[in-house]
């Protein structure tokens, strides 16, 4: 391979181009299963540090593709210029594209290590460098591989073990054997020399996709699109109110007029309303004027209302600090509970190191100023009108559910607390307005079907522009809305406290594959080292 570098990087370009067909808009999820062939076949024989430039190349490429929404959050609604902009996106996707980096070079190298069985680790390193990039400065796990089979519900049930993680785990260990079975049956692709089938790793491979599949399918098809017991009709408004003009006290009243009339076609028969993420223009707690006509819509729908509104604080200091929030008031104007953004966007709602290395930087969201993260995950709870079911209700028992504001629902991990606390089905609220027409609301709503998966809880979606909908507890689509138009849906949200292994126990899959690699480096680092692939192939017979 290394005689042809032009076909390395030919190949490492083709799996940066078909990434971004496997997520939203393309959403062609079943491309994942061989995207990453190219990129395998050219890291058959190169050193470590050629495998990282081809991996970098291949990511960066890919990320581009994928987050090309950036340029429009910033340009557009950030009011930052063009070439900044596309500047920002590069320095954002090369940042990513080094995670791919890292997976090409660890993958040469383990397979040098152990060679012919090291490539079992392949998929535990992408995994290892998936979770790496759910925390690493604050995290930004956007479109992990796994969240291109979001459709595909015969697949994904292992999720309520392995998190979004094992799915990805599954779609690298396929490209990997597949890439091997093709290097094998054309040997052009090593120098004509010869090799053995490896039979081994295509037969993993096609093993444990069968018992995924075995898995899943035995799971829906028993208890997934069964009538539930219990369920309650959830009603969710979205007011596609202009991010122009959301801040602007002129618009005020015309935007509770919005919010009022929305939430009146839902007809009074919902046992839960819900408005997105700062959904009132103004704060809540402290304009009593319009406080009073929020909870008038609230009297009037005969149903609690879940909205979102910043909330200001104070330190010990007497210096005030802006919350992102999400009240719950009872239709008589009973405050239930307000629950407080926990994970923040950086640059979004907040600017890290504003202090001293980036000062000069201003929020790229319009509005009010910055924020501060909120305590952590609180469970609301609330008596519903009556159970919506195929069965007897539940009684008088209150049922509990849980809130996530925008980009936390993409963290598994946070997600799943609020199921470890007893939410019984959650609710996600959120302002995608400044991602514009670009493929980012459906990739953002695309990742809240694995937090369903992965603890068998419904989710209901309120959303400023869309997308709004229902995902029930095995991921099941129930219900979408267009982006950027004015609507009110409402469905019958399952209810349940089913206490996956994934919510109880979290990412045990993806700390165990961070072990399996810690354990492989230790070993190569205290072995004899030997020299680079490319030394022993340029090396004379």
């Amino acid at each position: 391979m290394y005689r042809w570098p032009v076909r390395s990087i030919v190949l490492a370009v083709a799996s940066g181009l078909l990434l971004p067909f496997c997520f939203p808009k393309f959403d062609i999820g079943l491309l994942a299963w061989v995207a990453l062939i190219p990129l395998h076949l050219a890291l058959d024989s190169p050193s470590k540090w050629r495998a990282f430039r081809l991996g970098w190349l291949s990511g960066t490429i890919g990320f581009t593709g994928i987050m090309a929404w950036v340029v429009t959050a910033m340009h557009t609604y950030g009011k930052v210029p063009l070439l900044v902009a596309y500047a920002v996106l590069l320095l954002l996707t090369s940042y990513l594209g080094l995670f791919v980096a890292l997976y090409s070079a660890g993958y040469v190298w383990f397979r040098s290590l152990i060679p012919r069985y090291g490539l079992f680790v392949a998929p535990c390193l992408w995994v290892t460098l998936e979770l790496a990039r759910t925390y690493l400065f604050s995290g930004l796990p956007w479109s992990l591989l796994g969240y291109s089979q979001y459709r595909q519900l015969d697949v994904i049930q292992i999720a309520d073990h392995l998190g979004v993680y094992g799915v990805s785990f599954l779609l690298v260990l396929v490209n990997v054997a597949i890439a091997e079975l093709i290097a094998w049956l054309m040997p052009l692709f090593r120098g004509f020399v010869p090799a053995r089938l490896p039979w081994e790793l295509v037969t993993t491979a096609a093993i444990l996709l069968g018992l995924s599949w075995a898995y899943s399918t035995s799971l829906i098809v028993g208890e997934g699109f069964q009538t539930p017991k219990t369920s309650l009709r959830v009603g969710v408004v979205q007011p596609n109110v202009d991010q122009s003009i959301k801040w602007d006290p002129a618009h005020r009243d015309d935007t509770l007029l919005r919010y009022d009339r929305l939430t009146d076609t839902l007809g009074g028969g919902a046992d839960l309303v819900v408005w997105p993420e700062a959904a009132t223009p103004f704060f809540f707690e402290r304009e009593p004027e319009y406080q009073l006509r929020v909870l008038a819509i609230a009297n009037r729908a005969s149903a609690p209302l879940l909205f979102g509104s910043p909330a200001v604080r104070f330190d010990n200091e007497r210096r005030p600090y802006l919350l992102n929030s999400a009240y719950l008031v009872a239709p008589g104007g009973t405050l239930l509970g307000r629950y407080d953004k926990q994970h923040l966007v950086p640059f979004g709602e907040y600017i890290p190191l504003k202090s001293s290395l980036l000062f000069f930087l201003d929020k790229l969201v319009e509005g009010i100023g910055d924020f501060q993260a909120g305590p952590g995950p609180t469970v609301f709870s609330f008596m519903p009108r009556q159970a919506q079911a195929a069965g007897e209700g539940d009684g008088g028992r209150p049922v509990k559910f849980g809130v996530l504001i925008c980009y936390e629902v993409i963290f598994p991990d946070l997600v799943r607390r609020f199921a470890q606390n007893g939410a019984e089905f959650l609710v996600t609220i959120t302002n995608d307005a400044w991602f514009g027409e670009s493929s980012a609301p459906m990739q953002h709503f695309s990742m809240v079907v694995f937090r369903s998966v992965e603890n068998h809880l419904a989710f209901a979606r309120a959303a400023n522009t869309g997308v709004s909908g229902f995902i029930d507890p095995f991921g099941r689509i129930l219900d979408t809305s267009p982006i950027f138009t004015q609507t009110a849906m409402q469905a019958a949200v399952p209810v349940l406290q089913p206490h996956t292994f994934y919510s109880r126990h979290g990412d045990v899959f993806a700390y165990g594959c961070v072990l399996i690699c810690a354990v492989l480096c230790l070993f190569g680092l205290f072995r004899t080292e030997g020299p680079e692939p490319d030394a022993i192939a340029a090396t004379p017979v």
